[in-house]
């Protein structure tokens, strides 16, 4: 049985050879349209390769020469898309857009789209966007990120993007990316509409766009009408979207590239305005889902038939034709000479070196570093931001929270590009009063306060690094990141990674988190699991255990996205955030002064408190806090002399660091405040064993933590930490 790809290619011949064509006699002309017939036969083009392409594709795949074939095949009307924006509006794409960015690359010179498709179909080490990495759509020359997703996972840092637009132009960022006159367009399938990722970023860009604030974005969804084999129902797009406050809807039939371009022109006039728009561009899918899918399984013949009646390509064919720009010998002359042409250049594709290594694999996971300015405000400038009552504190010792607002207060006058965003970080100063007084300080364009939606914050968060600026998103509960950690997975992490360094978002994301909240918690509001967070490779994870750290690894987490645009994860213990004594009430042991501005903590560097030899205690966060108790007590109560190490840097884990920390020590006992499944004492066992260095570890039940008086009940405190040392010392 025929693949259909084959199918689509038989009949597009004998329907062109026989005139058998659609009838565009009462469609919107070229001229109505604000095209030119050499505009049409340049989109016929793009449609043309991206027809052969998906071809070729699964020719390469049946002889393992290529890999991943979701074809475009029905979506090529994207070309007219593409025709009605310019090159340097950032493109979110859907992964059937071959055509988007065929048509795209038209606009700009230099750009070879065939040859760099073919060496990403084929996966070559050469190809320009991932390196072989993967097969994906993207270009740095024609501004269109690498996306991945399978799903509607990029709409939220589109949104960010979109946002960063009107932005810059109060702030200009010292790396800037997009235009200031600009628009951000994403494009989706009509299934992913329904993902909850989708559904945020709409509602996310209503709410914004509702109230005022400016959000040059236009969505596009692509309508084919199925979600691998589910339908999606009979006017469910339309009636689900054209509602929504202060989103404009539109739609075209984009089986017509000159309708698809019209529309859009019409859209990106609105949005490029500020107003947010929803083009609904109604298409087919001519072939399966991907590879070997057959739709015959699960469409009757008729639904096939008529879906392959509404071949874009065909459409296009007949304006050519119906306008006198082609005869339908040259239209099939043309489409014959680029199949030839597109497998010619795929065999010299796959000649092309491929990845080999798993260093080549890994090369790009860290993004390159880049040249930054600092632009330090003088003392009176600090001053009048800072305020009286302010820079009293900054000479007296003072708590966690407190040490954290001012740190961020400096950081934000250095460095204009910082923006905080999250859920009541603004006027209200977060829920601890972490970020008080900062709205006020550098206004509700810089401290944003946000729905309550972490995949938008998060999704913020990365598109406003896409252009220039500094995101420091809050998520306010560690237990709230799991509604949107694909964010921090799928998107922030991999940007490098998938387009060799040349796109990145860096941002510090700060969380709340950890366990130990007496009066305020349940797993809601107190999560001791940090194994999602570990388990994402280019992340860098930081947790301070006291106020002194927290400032001055916060100032290494800002430079470490600056200079080295990392994504980072900066975790603050609730628990410790109002904590002032160490040892006994009163003792104000563990508030510190303010840090000199020159100080700062190393990324990977760890932390050792006392001496001893005795014993070695391995720990983090408030584990570190209740360590150091427990210290105390066995040099007064048991004669031991032991000393705390607190990593800080939870991941990458610092092996050697540690390893140094503990090379003369007699005993080690590792005290982890998460889970024993999954938590960091599983990753230091396996350190300190093909260390050849025997140690002992406790850490939390495998259990949700309580609210009320068993808060603490599943975690180590200080009493069981020293119970525990007796144990290993003995």
């Amino acid at each position: 049985m025929a693949h259909p790809a084959e199918t689509v290619h038989a009949n597009f011949r004998r329907r062109v050879a026989a005139r058998d064509l659609p009838d565009v006699a009462m469609r919107l002309t070229l001229a109505e349209a604000g095209l030119r017939p050499h505009d049409l036969v340049a989109l016929f083009d793009a449609q043309l390769t991206s027809r052969h392409l998906d071809r070729v594709a699964l020719d390469l795949q049946k002889r393992g020469e290529g890999f991943y074939t979701i074809g475009s095949s029905g979506h090529e009307g994207l070309a007219g898309i593409a025709k009605a924006l310019r090159p340097t509006d950032m493109a979110f794409l859907h992964y059937r857009d071959a055509a988007f960015q065929l048509a795209r690359a038209q606009q700009v010179p230099g750009v070879a789209a065939l040859w760099d498709m073919l060496l990403s179909f084929s996966t070559s080490s050469e190809d320009p966007i991932s390196g072989g990495r993967h097969k994906v759509l993207g270009s740095k020359a024609l501004t269109i990120p690498p996306q991945t997703s399978t799903i509607a996972s990029h709409l939220p840092k589109a949104l960010g993007a979109a946002y960063s637009i009107p932005l810059s132009r109060r702030i200009e960022p010292e790396h800037r990316q997009l235009e200031t006159d600009g628009l951000v367009v994403c494009s989706f399938g009509d299934a992913s509409l329904n993902h909850s990722t989708a559904q945020g970023a709409l509602n996310t860009a209503s709410w914004t766009a509702y109230q005022g604030s400016p959000l040059p974005l236009l969505f596009v969804c692509e309508d084919n009408g199925l979600g691998i084999s589910t339908k999606t129902p009979a006017g469910w797009v339309e009636r689900s979207v054209s509602q929504r406050p202060a989103l404009r809807y539109v739609q075209c039939d984009a089986t017509d590239a000159v309708e698809a371009y019209a529309a859009t022109r019409e859209a990106a006039a609105l949005v490029r305005r500020g107003k947010p728009a929803f083009l609904h561009a109604r298409c087919v899918r001519l072939y399966g889902h991907a590879g070997p899918d057959t739709p015959s399984t699960y469409l009757s013949r008729e639904d096939i038939a008529a879906t392959e009646a509404r071949d874009p390509l065909l459409v296009t064919a007949a304006r050519l034709i119906g306008d006198g720009i082609m005869s339908a010998d040259e239209v099939l002359a043309r489409y014959d000479a680029m199949d030839t042409r597109v497998r010619r250049v795929a065999e010299r594709a796959i000649r092309r070196p491929r990845l080999q290594t798993a260093e080549q694999v890994a090369e790009s996971l860290v993004p390159p570093a880049r040249a930054c300015t600092d632009d330090t405000p003088d003392a009176t400038e600090r001053d009048a931001c800072f305020g009286d009552s302010d820079r009293r504190a900054l000479g007296q010792p003072q708590h966690m929270a407190k040490l954290i607002n001012l740190a961020l207060t400096d950081l934000m006058l250095q460095h204009p590009e910082i923006v905080l965003a999250g859920e009541d970080v603004g006027r209200k100063g977060g829920v601890y009063g972490v970020t008080q007084r900062l709205q006020q300080r550098f206004g509700p364009h810089r401290v944003i306060d946000s729905l309550l939606d972490e995949q938008s914050i998060l999704g913020l968060g990365i598109g406003l690094a896409h252009n220039g600026f500094l995101p420091v998103p809050e998520i306010q509960f560690l237990a709230y990141l799991h509604n949107a950690i694909d964010q921090l997975r799928g998107e922030a992490a991999t940007l490098p990674f998938f387009s060799k360094g040349q796109f990145t978002n860096p941002m510090v994301v700060r969380i709340a988190g950890l366990g130990y909240q007496r009066g305020f918690g349940g797993h809601f509001h107190n999560e001791n699991s940090l194994a999602a967070l570990r388990d994402i490779p280019g992340v860098i994870l930081a947790c301070p255990s006291n106020g002194r750290d927290a400032v001055l690894m916060l100032r290494e987490c800002v430079r470490l996205a600056r200079e080295e645009q990392r994504v980072v994860v900066f975790l603050e213990p609730i628990a410790l955030y109002m904590t002032r004594d160490l040892h006994e009430a009163g003792d104000g042991a563990y508030t510190f002064d303010y840090p000199g501005a020159e100080e700062r903590i190393a990324f990977g560097a760890v932390g050792r408190h006392g001496e001893g030899t005795d014993l070695a205690i391995v720990t983090y966060g408030n584990g570190a806090y209740l360590s150091r108790q427990a210290r105390k007590v066995l040099a007064d109560s048991h004669g031991i002399g032991a000393r705390v190490i607190d990593m800080r840097w939870l991941s990458p884990l610092p092996k050697q660091a540690v390893l140094e920390a503990c090379a003369d020590c007699d005993r080690i006992l590792i005290v982890d405040e998460c889970r024993e499944q999954g938590g960091h004492s599983e990753a230091l066992m396996t350190l300190f064993a093909e260390s050849g260095r025997a140690a002992s570890r406790m850490m939390a039940t495998d259990c949700f933590i309580a609210t009320g008086p068993a808060f603490g009940a599943t975690m180590p405190d200080r009493d069981a930490i020293v119970a525990k040392a007796l144990e290993v010392v003995a």
